[in-house]
């Protein structure tokens, strides 16, 4: 178990580092302080191959190229102060309304224009003997339009167990919505092909409902007898066949009351490898990178784009302020925001 520290690059001056977060079973996983970003995870299967299984970059540059930003897939971010989608950029709280930048069409998305994964987290802890890393942003008031100084920790751990473990802490001065998440693009092939194949299991039995501009419209429906119900396992392209469509859904688990408890597990029968997903949060936003550009690619030539990575994006309620009854969606005046999130790979 160790972790190891590296220059990355440098951005307004500051140096930017990744680290490099290893087991004693030959997982490594690699996070850069810009955007408290997964850059890299490298996973053995049975036969001793080690895979790059994530979307990311090994070079800071790319992640400034002309096709990544005008695409904006947001690879292995930490995105917040709200992550997905808010109706219209704009909520009401204690009698105030506020305006949010327009991201995607009339929405606000993932924080908006300069969201947590564009900016550079303070490194509060590593230590060389333990597989682990503490990073710290500071929110200012009205930074990007929401209220209250909010302070923001999240931390990296990987275990022997093969978990990677990712917590959430934060603080505000004033009443805030937030909520955060993680938004690595997986692919357990190690992107010897798309992810089509994988099979996936998701234990909720409803969904939030979208309007047609992406946003949730606070009604939540059963998936039973539906495509989309993956309470007993199906391969992702069998239920894109019969949507016609990727995922972008937004599952719920009602009955877990914001305590760990596994709520997912994708597995890839060719690689044999598997990721179960344990969080605390009430849904999760799985998603197959349909809008993901074919144009993004490793540095090493290992292929992006459409439906060639998936993402298990654990949050609060997309849209949650502005839906009357969406748990714990505003960050209140001497909270504590607490959150886990734990990927457990087997191969």
């Amino acid at each position: 178990m160790k972790t190891t520290q590296t220059d990355f690059g440098v951005l307004s001056g500051e140096n930017i580092y990744r680290y490099t977060l290893e087991n004693d079973n030959g997982l490594s996983v690699k996070i850069s302080n810009y955007g408290a970003t997964i850059t890299s995870i490298l996973l053995p299967q049975k036969t001793g191959k080690t895979d790059e299984i994530v979307c990311g970059f090994d070079t800071f540059e790319s992640y400034f190229s002309e096709a990544y930003q005008d695409n904006a897939p947001y690879f292995g971010g930490t995105v917040g102060r709200y992550c997905s989608q808010i109706k219209d950029a704009q909520f009401s709280l204690n009698g105030k309304e506020y305006q949010l930048a327009k991201i995607v069409g009339d929405n606000n998305l993932h924080g908006g224009k300069i969201g947590f994964d564009k900016k550079i987290w303070k490194v509060k802890a590593f230590s060389p003997e333990v597989a682990s890393v503490q990073m710290e942003l500071e929110s200012k008031h009205l930074e990007e339009g929401f209220p209250g100084n909010v302070t923001v920790q999240v931390t990296f751990t990987l275990t022997n167990d093969n978990e990677l473990k990712i917590r959430y802490g934060a603080i505000t001065d004033q009443d805030t919505p937030f909520t955060i998440t993680n938004h690595t693009y997986f692919n357990l092939s190690g992107f010897a092909e798309n992810v089509e194949g994988h099979t996936v299991m998701v234990d909720a039995d409803t969904k939030q409902l979208w309007d047609e501009t992406g946003a949730a419209t606070g009604e939540n429906v059963s998936v039973a007898g539906k495509a989309d119900d993956l309470r007993s396992p199906k391969t992702i392209k069998e239920v894109h066949e019969a949507m016609g469509d990727g995922f972008e859904h937004f599952y719920l688990f009602e009955d877990k009351g914001f305590e760990l408890g596994k709520v997912a597990e994708i597995s890839e029968p060719k690689s044999g490898r598997t990721m179960e997903v344990f969080t605390t949060e009430p849904g999760m936003l799985l998603y197959t990178g349909k809008y993901t550009s074919d144009e993004l690619k490793r540095e090493s030539g290992l292929q992006y784009g459409k439906y060639r990575g998936f993402c298990c994006e654990t949050h609060r309620y997309p849209n949650g302020p502005n839906i009357s009854d969406a748990p714990k969606t505003i960050l209140k005046v001497g909270e504590d925001y607490d959150s886990t999130t734990i990927f457990k790979f087997n191969w």
